[in-house]
């Protein structure tokens, strides 16, 4: 068989890698459903798998526990197989409150949702290249277990065009509403199309091109590849193939047959609830149901639709749904025939094995208060079960792999020594209130260098930090909760050090952003909760505080901390300070570990004479190819406009905030905000933005006006982008 993957780098496997990539490839040969990769922290897991896949020649499906190590992941595999598809499909909501309701206190909860369209467009590339390409590796959050809709429907409805078709322009605008894209006066967005004389143009919803279709004489005469901002041309096609906008699609028959049934699903709902003497519910079931029957019927959508996929699929009640598992290949008798690769699986494995009975508990509720038919019920994630029947053969990758992943698996693979001769980080414990007398059980506490003078957890780390930025590294801190790490980037600032903090409430891209930023040194110390704990590459960290490390439960587990503790183990100079009054059971299972790691490594370099290396990595930002040609010319404007205004504005700006004067402009009424004083950075962009946006805002209104809509759309997103970063909400 031909090798689908041409796996590009620069370096061979060392260390324990090539063991463990034959090991893998043993196992995988001898069908072994189920495989654990063991590798600590910084041994090059991700390239040992890199390997594999490409030796194996399947493609693949690699699943993160979040979004921003799957972004992580997405870029490294990018860069081992460039000539591959590698694509990122995770859920595309930025915010997310599902549909729910609460009987005791009477509480309807409508779903609300912001989805992300460049993410929206990422799956859509995923499954267009399931379907189309074998050299095809999608790295995926848990999403990946959820209702996507049927890929026989989604690839059957696409629509091919060519250079000399029977084609007129009618035609080919009613068959894009039909994949479900909008048409549109003004610039297009991913899914829609606008017609201009004997011309179609339309946005895929996978890609971030224009397409140019010429109808002339009832026959399809060109189709021109075009970059939607500066309109350059750039590619004459034969043919393309246009996949629908919606992954949820049934056919026009399929259609009919799905509205028919769930009528009938509705009036055998409606007898139940007036049999109960559900009179409210009946009726509530019976307005929503109706209302989106109509819409389905009229335009081929409604809000929701995924609720009717048992009926738009033809599937039987309680049959699992269609799910991007259902892309990959398969054989003639529905084996799957693809790799699947579990990364940190000890986190991963849960969160699969705890969706579904969350989302049922939800729907059951939805269902009994007359919000949703039972089919509904249908409209849900894998089973644990259902998801281990459709993948296949399976490696799990970890550090700190669980009782089940070593359970599960046929035969357990140690990779333990780095191809960097790095190995596992001092780890020092110091207390974390200020020196009193005392001692850990089973041990006398050790003091701190400075016994007499030791403030604290907070002020020690202030002090190693300092020494560590002096010095050239970065530094990472992990707290308890989200309000400590924002709390304690607030203070680090107070004190000079430049900081920032990182947890779930940040978006997915903002994430990777902040990472990236973080590593390229716009800032030292980043702060964050369990965000910071498995997957993440930053070799330029030397020094990682854990604080408050002797508070037994999730985030101060053996497995958290031994995590914790590898984000230092890519650095020759990385060092480790558990921050702790009392030794937890935790704390000493954790140093037991990572103590017999460190031993081991020493006494490889010995032997071979092995001095370590710190790991240079490219920086890179997945966000970068994340963005759309329209969102890299809003960002190009903006970065413009703030160099200009800074520069117009550079007298004000060197006052501070703490004495304001408001004044009116003479010749404009505007309001003006004077400073004197000294300003902080922060507050010096935020006046430089309010000035920017008033101006924005003006020139919008006034494209509109001229009917330049394209001019319009990019001051709109300049305008948004502003205000994010004024952190308002609009």
């Amino acid at each position: 068989m031909k090798n689908i993957f041409k796996l590009q780098s620069k370096f061979e496997p060392a260390g324990d890698q090539p063991k463990a990539i034959s090991e893998l490839l043993k196992g995988l040969d001898k069908g072994m459903k189920k495989q654990t990769l063991l590798g600590a922290t910084g041994t090059g897991k991700t390239f040992t798998m890199a390997n594999v896949i490409a030796a194996h020649n399947k493609p693949t499906l690699v699943i993160a526990h979040n979004k921003t190590l799957a972004a992580q992941l997405a870029q490294e595999f990018k860069e081992f197989f460039p000539d591959a598809a590698v694509h990122y499909f995770v859920s595309y909501y930025d915010y997310y409150q599902p549909e729910a309701y609460m009987p005791s206190s009477d509480t309807y909860i409508e779903k609300d949702a912001s989805i992300n369209k460049e993410i929206d467009r990422l799956r859509h590339a995923s499954t267009q290249a399931l379907l189309t390409r074998a050299d095809t590796i999608i790295v995926a959050s848990v999403s990946c277990i959820y209702g996507l809709g049927s890929p026989a429907e989604y690839e059957k409805t696409n629509i091919k065009l060519e250079i000399g078709m029977k084609m007129d322009r009618l035609t080919l605008m009613k068959k894009l509403v039909s994949i479900h894209f909008e048409r549109t006066n003004a610039d297009l967005n991913s899914g829609q199309f606008r017609a201009t004389g004997s011309r179609v143009e339309f946005m895929p919803v996978s890609e971030t091109v224009m397409y140019q279709v010429e109808l002339l004489g009832g026959k399809i005469s060109g189709i021109i590849k075009i970059d939607p901002v500066t309109s350059q041309i750039l590619k004459e096609e034969k043919n393309i193939f246009i996949f629908p906008a919606k992954h949820f699609i049934t056919e026009d028959a399929k259609t009919k047959v799905a509205l028919v049934n769930i009528k009938k699903e509705l009036n055998a709902q409606l007898k139940h609830f007036e049999k109960e003497g559900k009179l409210l519910e009946a009726e509530r079931i019976k307005r929503r149901t109706n209302y989106d029957l109509a819409m389905i019927k009229e335009v081929g959508y409604c809000s929701g639709i995924e609720n009717y996929s048992r009926h738009l699929s033809g599937k039987k009640e309680g049959e699992p749904p269609e799910t991007l598992l259902s892309y990959f290949p398969h054989d003639k008798n529905g084996k799957p025939e693809f790799l699947t690769l579990i990364d940190e699986s000890h986190v991963t494995l849960p969160q699969l094995q705890g969706m579904f009975a969350g989302d049922a508990s939800r729907k059951k509720t939805l269902v009994e208060y007359g919000f949703r038919l039972p089919s509904a019920k249908d409209n849900r994630p894998l089973r644990y079960e259902e998801f281990s029947e459709r993948i296949g053969q399976v490696i799990y990758t970890s550090a700190t792999p669980s009782e089940q992943e070593r359970t599960l698996s046929e035969q357990i693979v140690e990779q333990i020594i780095r191809p960097t001769g790095l190995v596992d980080p001092e780890t020092i414990i110091r207390p974390v209130t200020a020196q009193t007398s005392g001692s850990y059980p089973g041990q006398t506490r050790l003091p701190s260098p400075d016994a007499e003078g030791y403030g604290g957890q907070v002020q020690d780390f202030i002090k190693e930090t300092e020494n560590t930025i002096k010095r050239g590294f970065r530094v990472l801190a992990t707290t308890l909760t989200k309000k400590m790490a924002e709390d304690l980037s607030v203070y680090l600032k107070d004190k000079k050090i430049k900081s920032e903090y990182l947890h779930s409430d940040i978006k997915t891209l903002d994430r990777i952003r902040i990472l990236t930023e973080f590593r390229k040194g716009k800032f030292d110390v980043l702060v964050g909760v369990n965000l910071l704990r498995e997957g993440l590459d930053l070799p330029e960290v030397a020094l990682i505080g854990i604080l408050d490390a002797d508070k037994e439960g999730f985030l101060r587990s053996d497995t958290a901390l031994i995590q914790t503790i590898g984000r230092a183990a890519r650095n020759s100079e990385g060092r480790v300070i558990l921050y702790a009054d009392h030794m937890t059971g935790s704390m000493e299972r954790a140093l037991k570990e990572t103590i017999r790691r460190r031993n081991t490594q020493l006494a490889y370099n010995k032997k071979h004479g092995i001095t370590p290396k710190t790991i240079l990595k490219n920086i890179k930002d997945i966000t970068e190819e994340m963005e759309s040609e329209h969102g890299k010319a809003v960002n190009a404007e903006l970065n413009i406009d703030l160099e200009v205004f800074k520069k117009a504005y550079a007298k004000e700006l060197k006052l501070d905030k703490s004495k304001i004067t408001k004044t009116k402009d003479k010749k404009t009424g505007e309001n003006i905000t004077e400073v004197k004083l000294h300003m902080s950075d922060e507050e010096r962009s935020n006046l430089v933005y309010e000035k920017i946006i008033k101006i924005k805002e003006k020139e919008m209104s006034k494209a509109v006006k001229e009917l330049d809509f394209e001019t319009a759309a990019i001051l709109r997103d300049e305008i948004g982008v502003l205000k994010n970063r004024l952190g308002k909400q609009y």
